[in-house]
């Protein structure tokens, strides 16, 4: 399957990456899957009994702003301590390599993606990002660039003061993040985001296609959903999946059960081969004997 994978790559001019949480693992950033995976990166919440859903709730920054500061600063600081691991700069190098055009659409909010070198103009995050605030309330439709430096106690995972806020109202700010149960996320950037892809599937619909998923799970399927969406409705498009827990596609498109950076790894060195293996030399033809 690695060789048909490093095929489609080999063979397309278009690429489109969908990464959910998986892809950030290999950088070393904590898998959130169920309550364990959560309490294990965050031991203080297990202390607490609460639960990744209870914490990601835009409430806390109207009721306990220390707490879902807390929370959402040690997460702000985390992934700007983050060094992007080699399979965001294998893509790139696909991409170089081919003189290919790209996508990359990503429910991570960790901006990991343009740390690593990614045109901004070409990611669409479909939850928000961490590096872009708003007001709680909202005040208003201003979204602003998250400059602030949170410091947070990680005994208690609570946020010291002073914490971010609007410059509109002056009350404590917030991620832009579309969170659980939230009514106040202001979704314009994403917007603008989703409107830009879709006008590049639109151009590059008759083009050959590799839609390179990574780390998305059925838990929150919205990457999964946008990488078969590609698949079945455009022609020329094949979806290589890579998920050490559920990989299922059905075929003509590609599953590969391990993690992202592994995956990509092995097609890597599958199109290595295939580029420095020398071509088979082809005998001479036969030639009849000079008459006697």
């Amino acid at each position: 399957m690695f060789k048909q994978a490093a095929s489609i790559i080999r063979e397309a001019d278009t690429f489109v990456i969908t990464a959910g949480a998986g892809m950030g693992v290999d950088s070393g950033l904590p898998d959130f899957r169920g309550d364990e995976g959560f309490w294990n990166a965050y031991p203080a919440y297990s202390r607490l009994g609460i639960s990744f859903v209870e914490c990601a709730n835009p409430q806390h920054f109207v009721a306990d702003p220390s707490f879902g500061w807390g929370f959402y600063g040690h997460r702000t600081n985390l992934y700007r301590d983050t060094i992007p691991h080699d399979g965001f700069h294998i893509i790139r190098r696909w991409i170089e390599r081919s003189s290919a055009d790209y996508f990359v659409v990503t429910s991570n909010v960790d901006g990991q993606f343009q740390k690593a070198g990614y045109d901004d103009d070409r990611i669409l995050e479909v939850h928000g990002s961490i590096h872009w605030l708003q007001c709680q309330k909202p005040c208003s439709d201003a979204i602003w660039t998250n400059d602030e430096v949170i410091r947070i106690d990680e005994r208690t995972m609570r946020a010291r003061e002073p914490l971010p806020r609007c410059s509109g109202c002056g009350l404590v700010s917030r991620p832009n993040i579309l969170m659980f149960g939230d009514w106040s996320w202001l979704p314009d950037r994403t917007h603008v985001q989703e409107s830009a892809f879709e006008r590049f599937l639109s151009e590059h619909a008759e083009h050959s296609i590799a839609v390179i998923e990574l780390g998305a799970g059925c838990a929150i399927p919205t990457i999964r959903a946008t990488s078969e969406r590609i698949g079945w409705d455009l022609e020329h498009a094949t979806v290589i999946r890579i998920n050490p827990r559920e990989p299922e596609i059905k075929a003509p498109h590609i599953s590969l059960s391990c993690a992202a950076l592994e995956g990509l790894r092995k097609i890597d060195e599958m199109l290595q081969e295939s580029i420095t293996k020398p071509c088979p030399v082809p005998p001479l033809p036969c030639q009849a004997a000079p008459a006697q």
